[in-house]
């Protein structure tokens, strides 16, 4: 697979209970690069937009509630498979379902209250990028280590 660019929100739930270096831990650990990071507050547009496909089901209020409940931490991570590789990390949605070592399944027991948000296909991730930076806020840069992470013809991809 080519080098992806994938969208990660830290959630409320996240920040309040101080997990969020633990979680950023993770995804450099891997070996992704941090291309984008930003602590905000969602907007009611945002999240209506955000949610949209979840606008007819009885949670959406209480989805959109959570989500303001304290800032969010935005990144936008790239790397080799970038979407599927942060989704596996992350576990499943229903964080009783995911499986001990990935982030929801360490930290979380709820649906809703899940720590992370993480783009579901690298379609879906440009999308969401583009809702939360602007070109100016995604930065370009060779890491040190890529040499090491990835193999000569990964890196040509």
């Amino acid at each position: 697979m080519p080098i992806q660019r994938t969208l990660v929100i830290i959630k409320p739930d996240a920040l309040n209970r101080n997990l969020v270096g633990e979680i950023i831990h993770r995804f450099e650990r891997k070996g992704l690069k941090i291309i984008g990071m930003k602590m905000m507050h969602l907007s009611e547009e945002q999240l209506n937009e955000h949610y949209a496909h979840h606008a007819e089901k009885p949670f959406f209020e209480a989805l959109k509630n959570f989500m303001k409940k304290a800032p969010v931490i935005m990144l936008v991570l790239e790397g080799r498979d970038a979407v599927e590789v942060v989704r596996k990390l992350c576990g499943e949605t229903d964080a009783t379902k995911a499986l001990p070592g990935t982030i929801r399944g360490d930290f979380a027991l709820s649906v809703q209250c899940n720590i992370v948000h993480a783009s579901d296909s690298e379609e879906t991730a440009n999308k969401e990028i583009g809702r939360f930076f602007s070109e100016d806020e995604i930065f370009s840069y060779t890491k040190f280590d890529s040499e090491i992470l990835y193999s000569e013809e990964e890196r040509k991809k």
